[in-house]
């Protein structure tokens, strides 16, 4: 009886343990409903409910007055706490009809997020730029930017193709864009690929942490669902 019992204890323990771990790998992995605006902090613009291309998703949109101007859209995520971990979403962007050719579709997601979206880091991407005829436009299509002293023209004159590239994508279609970020080091991910189409080694933020949010460019039609954080 008393060999039972040591025999049966560790295995207890063991089982103990797994439980235990299957419960922690499920609080660190949550998908993040984007059926309703009531979650979302609107810095800038307006969201609304919108069906795109099959999905249900929330469209974000500027504020009146301001679709074709040279500004950011913000929707942050209400009691996200984020520093190290994941964030995958789909997302589908495309200049508004009547945007300067200059405006790409710019859309993305911004993570370490302060308070009223002042400050952040984040990867966004040049939909209109993946399947341009000209090499050096593609190889804009995918950009690392930090807000507020890291903007995609001072890194462009300072460090030329170092925190920008390319990759295949194409005006208002569904993309899946996974981003992975651990301590300074941040990677981005297209369409399900192995590689990362981009690598961040030095994220200008240093170790921050903050909240997440979708982004666009108020000359953009944006339109993101499927969002997971793990």
């Amino acid at each position: 009886m008393r060999v039972f019992r040591f025999l049966f204890l560790p295995l207890l323990s063991y089982g103990l343990l797994f439980t235990l771990s299957l419960a922690q790998m499920a609080a660190q992995s949550s998908k993040v409903k984007l059926d309703s605006t009531d979650g979302l902090k609107l810095v800038n613009g307006k969201a609304e409910m919108a069906t795109y291309r099959g999905r249900k998703a929330v469209h974000l949109m500027p504020l009146p007055g301001h679709e074709l101007t040279d500004g950011s859209v913000f929707a942050i995520l209400k009691g996200t706490d984020f520093k190290d971990g994941a964030i995958e979403v789909d997302l589908a962007g495309a200049p508004r009809p009547a945007a300067d050719p200059s405006m790409k579709g710019f859309i993305g997601i911004a993570f370490r997020v302060q308070s009223h979206a002042e400050a952040s880091e984040m990867f966004y991407l040049r939909p209109s730029n993946g399947r341009a005829p000209e090499q050096l436009t593609r190889n804009h299509s995918a950009q690392y930017v930090s807000d507020p002293d890291f903007s995609w023209q001072r890194l462009r004159k300072e460090t030329p193709g170092k925190y920008e590239s390319y990759v295949d994508l194409e005006p208002g279609v569904w993309t899946k864009i996974r981003i992975v970020v651990a301590g300074t080091k941040a990677r981005l991910y297209v369409n399900g690929a192995i590689q990362p189409c981009l690598i961040v080694n030095d994220l200008k933020r240093g170790e921050s942490r903050g909240q997440i949010a979708l982004w666009a460019h108020e000359t953009t039609e944006a339109y993101f669902a499927n969002l997971s954080v793990k």
